[in-house]
């Protein structure tokens, strides 16, 4: 047994959380991140961690990370040149996309389409062509493979992609330019489209490999660098980076294949509120992550996060596992603002950011936030943290009348007014990945967390219905601890396309049975022991006929027991579940996916001595806030002091190292045994 370090690097601060797996001891910190260089922020926080934890950093097993390296470049425009080598024919590929245009009908006037990562003068074609069942049709050249690199080597591209027509059945073509350009363009990173994505469908197999290949060199460089800086405090422990689906994978299958993180960031708080959700024997949660800037927000079902085959990031959309997660600009930074036409309020999505910040952080912010409507309403106390962190009540109030002033409203109803839209803005996106997937939120609780989100959690779960609503033990660091309790994961694909009538099981189950030996080799070769490996399958079925498909997570053994039926049928019952009919027509069985993953950590959670129902030991003040339209009567208190079996009576405050909880009138927070606090409704309207 060892110390495992979860780091979450953030726009505004890095978390850190040290587990003693021996024991489920943990140690948190809080550090500014170091945009220009975040691997700064990371050994800053490591070697302050390690201090007070009287812990060497020679003495920490795993250091698991979640970072937006990846997703920043693509959202800034940031990745590398990428040089794309495609089938005689298939130059265009990029720039002839997919036709898909968002907005109404006017949408394809007024939206400029994006620039593709790879630009149409370092796209090149060779000769060579295989055909759909994977036969060879046409040879390659060898003086025409060179002759294209020699042209990308002399245009500076800094990345190569290679995806040729239907490499995904035969790769052997992709191979053979790979060769040749480790020997033309050395020390540039190549990604092969059969390699990253062995799937049907060209243009989404071009457009992932293009997109691995344009952030590689900076994942790349990000990895190296932070290894070499952990090498230098002597922390060799096993470095592994959270993927987009909720697993881990190594540090040099990263630098490979970067396109699998780029939903990295969220993707550790949907993982550690499943840890918080299994001890607080919760099995169905929406999670609410309120940041700074943004909200993510994601559906857990009977313990299962919903992941989806696409991972979005801005305009790009590349086919890639990822958890469902839905982003909306709401965060405590988020603007307030009154634009003259209208003469209606808006928040978000601008936010003040880091710098200069809210007004209440007095560092030279003015401009009205939802943490400055927070602030006047007092459901953000000025002194937090004993007084060692102070909020400037008056400032907040300043740049909140400027709201009030425009509405021709009071201060108070202003502040209100934000954070009303604030919560109905997270409430959009909530309802986007529960009511919109058929899912009724009032089966669901809601889980708080990030800087924000416990602040808000009680607001949202009212308008949802969903309740308990969960405010964890440490809601600001909750990422990290995602990051240090979930597992390796890997997965693989093939492309079958054939309907059920041109298929049987025995050939269906022996190309699974080859994918889980795959799958299984990989997480091997990257330090998991071979009897710790579960192995899960998912096959994507449709509708003959149709042009897209739903993924069904399958078991091997069931479907040797009971054949390819037990398939088509739980198809038919997501299908009427997700567009409320079914067709007439045979099924098709599109792709298949052999995921693998390491053993799930049980690291024990701290249980708390267990109190009478009174938290009086915590109280720490009497205070006033406004709220139902006018001042109420509340108490502050101590998160640290609470005990199991507490509970507390709204409207009041919690206050911790990293985050605010706010309980409103008519609801009640019961702290359970480890720490979690559950508020519920008192009044029996507004339960389920």
């Amino acid at each position: 047994m060892g110390y495992r370090l979860g780091v979450d690097v953030g726009g505004t601060f890095t978390d850190l959380l040290l587990f003693d797996e021996a024991n489920g001891d943990f140690w948190r910190h809080k550090t500014p991140s170091t945009p220009s260089d975040s691997s700064e922020g990371i050994l800053t926080g490591v070697e302050a961690l390690c201090a007070a934890a009287g812990v060497s950093p020679t003495e920490i097993a795993y250091f698991l990370h979640g970072t937006t390296v990846a997703t920043n470049a693509v959202l800034e425009g940031k990745g590398a040149r990428v040089g794309l080598v495609t089938t005689e024919g298939y130059r265009q590929i990029m720039q002839i996309a997919r036709s898909f245009v968002p907005g109404g009908l006017a949408g394809w006037i007024v939206w400029p389409k994006p620039e593709p990562l790879a630009k149409l003068e370092d796209t090149v074609e060779i000769k060579g062509r295989i055909n759909a069942a994977g036969v060879e049709v046409r040879p390659t050249d060898d003086a025409d493979i060179r002759a294209a690199l020699e042209k990308l080597k002399a245009q500076g591209v800094e990345a190569l992609t290679v995806s040729l027509i239907n490499a995904y059945v035969n790769g052997d073509h992709e191979d053979r330019v790979a060769a040749l350009a480790a020997e033309i363009l050395p020390g540039v990173p190549i990604s092969l489209s059969h390699l990253v994505l062995p799937e049907m469908q060209e243009y989404e197999r071009t457009l992932t490999t293009v997109a691995n290949a344009a952030v590689r060199p900076l994942v790349g460089r990000y990895v190296r660098n932070l290894r070499d800086k952990l090498a230098k405090v002597e922390m060799n422990g096993r470095l592994s980076l959270l993927r987009s689906d909720g697993g881990l994978m190594s540090s040099q299958k990263a630098e490979e294949h970067p396109v699998a993180l780029l939903m990295s960031g969220p993707a550790g708080g949907v993982t550690g509120a499943l840890w918080v959700a299994k001890n607080a024997g919760l099995k169905n949660i929406l999670t609410l992550d309120v940041g700074g800037t943004s909200t993510d927000v994601a559906l857990i079902e009977r313990g299962e996060p919903r992941r989806v085959r696409t991972t979005e990031v801005g305009h790009l959309s590349v086919r890639a596992s990822s958890l469902d997660v839905k982003t909306v600009g709401a965060g405590g930074g988020s603007i307030a603002y009154v634009p003259e036409l209208t003469k209606a309020l808006r928040v978000g999505p601008q936010s003040a950011g880091a710098v200069p910040g809210p007004a209440a952080y007095g560092k030279g912010g003015t401009l009205p936030t939802v943490t400055d409507a927070n602030v006047v309403l007092g459901y953000l106390p000025e002194n937090l943290l004993g007084g060692a962190f102070k909020l400037d009540r008056p400032a907040a109030q300043i740049a909140v009348q400027t709201i009030a002033d425009a509405l021709g409203i009071g201060l108070m109803e202003a502040a209100r007014g934000i954070i009303d839209i604030v919560n109905e803005n997270m409430f959009g996106a909530l309802r986007m990945i529960s009511v919109q997937q058929g899912y009724d939120p009032r089966d669901f609780a809601l889980m708080g967390f990030g800087g924000a989100g416990p602040l808000h959690v009680n607001a949202v779960a009212r308008l949802m219905g969903s309740y308990p609503a969960v405010s964890p033990v440490s809601p600001g660091v909750l990422c990290a601890l995602g990051d240090a309790t979930t597992r390796m994961r890997t997965e693989t694909a093939r492309s079958l396309s054939k309907r059920l009538s041109e298929t049987d099981l025995d050939a269906v189950l022996a190309l699974l049975r080859e994918m889980d030996a795959q799958v299984r080799a990989q997480l091997v070769q990257d330090g998991v022991a071979a009897d710790e490996i579960e192995t899960g399958f998912e096959i994507d079925v449709r509708y003959s006929g149709q042009a897209f498909e739903v993924p069904m997570t399958i078991e091997l053994a069931t479907l040797e027991g009971e054949g390819l039926s037990v398939l088509t049928q739980r198809f038919d019952e997501e299908h009427a579940r997700l567009f409320t009919f079914n067709m007439d027509a045979e099924h098709e069985l599109v792709n298949l996916r052999a995921v693998a993953s390491g053993r799930a950590l049980e690291l024990p959670a701290l249980e708390l001595a267990r109190g009478d129902g009174d938290p009086a030991q915590a109280k720490l003040r009497e205070h006033k806030l406004w709220m139902d339209g006018a001042e109420q009567a509340a108490v502050i208190y101590d998160r640290s002091k609470l005990e199991a079996e507490d509970v507390i009576v709204g409207p009041a405050i919690v206050i911790e190292m990293d985050s605010t909880t706010l309980i409103e009138t008519r609801h009640i927070g019961t702290v359970d045994a480890f720490g979690n606090i559950l508020i519920t409704p008192t009044v029996s309207g507004e339960s389920k």
